[in-house]
């Protein structure tokens, strides 16, 4: 029996080796064409800067950290391990992950274990006696299989499993990026509408103690009742403008408690009164550097190879195949016999299709078209880069001097309200002027606050289109896991 065991499996392997090198002597593994890059079409520079760059930061150093805000960092590092989008985020990771695992296997041999137990019973019926006899019928056995991958079906599959696993780390790279941006824009968003209010407040308690004093000067007649009426209606207007700031400053607060992950109107322990200063200038580097920082970019590319790799996998599905099938097993009406009696089997098959009904033709053409889509959306998150930090440079610039601009309006407007009150107690105005100065006054403090909101939010805007710090990916990485 040995014997015999041993050259059927001798024969066996003999034709196993000439398909193999039949198959292989005129076969060739699919890969994917190289695609040229994007860096020739994109600008040299960005149109403020030219040729030139800001200067290197560390690189160590989180962006939002040279805000100088303990407050802030706090914020952010509770977001890192709360905040919803990010962990959704990391667990579609680890999905990807997985599945990236599962594509992976079947580049290796599988080996399945089987085992069997049974029993059964039998009537014999002969001429010389009648009786029943039963037993029992033990099974033990090994099997394994593997595809000779001739033209690289099973290794595109795997490489296209594995690109998209990186792709989805990208992505959650780009959440970490807008979760941080978001969190930085409300708690300045709240800083600022906190000093409008301040703002409105002191505008109340100013048009009150003028209220007051025009009262005074009515009743003694130094004044006539029309003043003393514009006065009130004024205090009433300004106490009016209180309300929509507070219940803005309110929604404010719940967004970021829900950025936190935290129920609305959590305290938030915020003590920051004033906006801080233009935090120090990002490392800007070329427009063709974003292929290489921006993560949403990165992952479009990476996905955009996956597909091409697909199309390689589709092609190779179209030509034959070899797998290899080897089983072992033991049988034996006794357990202790068991290991006496064994057979080993080594199979191959060779298939390939005939007629599928050009299913096989039409999963190759979708395929492509997949390519083809993931290209031009890969060409237009690659421009929108571009895009995006021209729109932030551009911002940054012009909001930048048009703050410049206010202020100096700011700084006269404040004299022209010092001017009004003292021609209106020489009585050379009437009050109607003084009113319509204060409240030119009032309009251009609230503008400064907001101007000087958005000139940190383009900054901030700037850092998220340029990619955000991998320095602090890779820690909230380790948190997570």
């Amino acid at each position: 029996m040995d014997s015999k065991n041993g050259r059927h499996l001798r024969r066996i392997t003999i034709m196993l080796l000439l398909m193999s090198l039949l198959g292989l002597n005129g076969c060739s593994m699919l890969v994917p064409t190289q695609r040229a890059t994007l860096t020739e079409q994109l600008p040299a520079s960005y149109t403020l800067y030219g040729e030139t760059v800001f200067a290197q930061a560390d690189d160590e150093l989180a962006w939002w950290k040279s805000f100088n805000s303990p407050e802030l960092n706090r914020l952010i590092d509770i977001a890192l391990g709360t905040n919803f989008s990010v962990r959704q985020a990391w667990a579609r990771l680890k999905q990807a992950d997985a599945t990236a695992i599962k594509g992976g296997a079947d580049v290796q041999p599988d080996l399945t274990l089987t085992s069997e137990v049974s029993h059964y019973r039998q009537r014999n019926n002969d001429s010389s006696s009648d009786r029943i006899s039963d037993g029992d019928n033990y099974r033990l056995g090994l099997t394994s299989s593997y595809e000779l991958d001739l033209w690289g079906r099973v290794r595109a599959m795997a490489n296209a499993s594995q690109l998209e696993s990186q792709a989805t780390q990208l992505d959650w790279q780009t959440a970490v990026v807008t979760m941080t941006a978001e969190v930085s824009e409300h708690w300045l968003r709240l800083i600022a509408q906190q000093q409008q209010i301040d703002v409105a407040r002191q505008q109340i308690v100013a048009a009150r103690n003028s209220l007051e004093l025009i009262r005074w000067r009515f009743l003694h007649g130094q004044t006539p009742r029309i003043d003393l009426i514009r006065q009130q209606e004024q205090l009433a207007q300004r106490q009016a403008s209180l309300a929509p700031l507070e219940r803005e400053w309110q929604r404010l607060q719940h967004q970021l408690n829900l950025l936190l992950g935290q129920p609305p109107r959590t305290d938030l322990a915020m003590d920051e009164q004033t906006l801080p200063e233009m935090m120090t200038a990002p490392v800007l580097g070329l427009p063709a550097d974003l292929l290489a920082q921006r993560p949403d970019v990165r992952a479009a590319g990476l996905r955009l190879q996956s597909a091409d790799w697909q199309v390689s996998a589709a092609r190779a599905d179209r030509l034959p195949a070899i797998r290899l099938v080897a089983s072992g097993s033991l049988q034996s009406p006794q357990v202790s016999e068991l290991f006496d009696n064994w057979l080993l089997n080594l199979a191959a098959s060779l298939t390939g299709p005939i007629f599928d009904g050009h299913y096989r033709a039409a999963e190759v053409a979708r395929s492509r078209a997949v390519a083809d889509e993931r290209l031009a959306g890969y060409e237009q998150t690659v421009l929108t880069a571009v895009v995006e930090v021209e729109n932030a440079l551009l911002a940054e610039q012009k909001l930048a001097e048009e703050l410049a601009a206010l202020e100096v309006q700011l700084d006269s407007a404040r004299q022209v309200v010092s001017a009004s009150l003292a021609r209106y107690g020489q009585g050379i105005d009437d009050y109607r002027t003084v009113l319509v100065d204060q409240q030119t006054l009032y309009g251009l403090q609230l503008q400064q606050i907001q101007l000087k909101r958005d000139l940190l939010l383009a900054r901030i805007d700037l850092h998220r289109a340029l990619g955000g710090c991998p320095t602090v990916q890779e820690s909230v990485a380790n948190n997570q896991s």
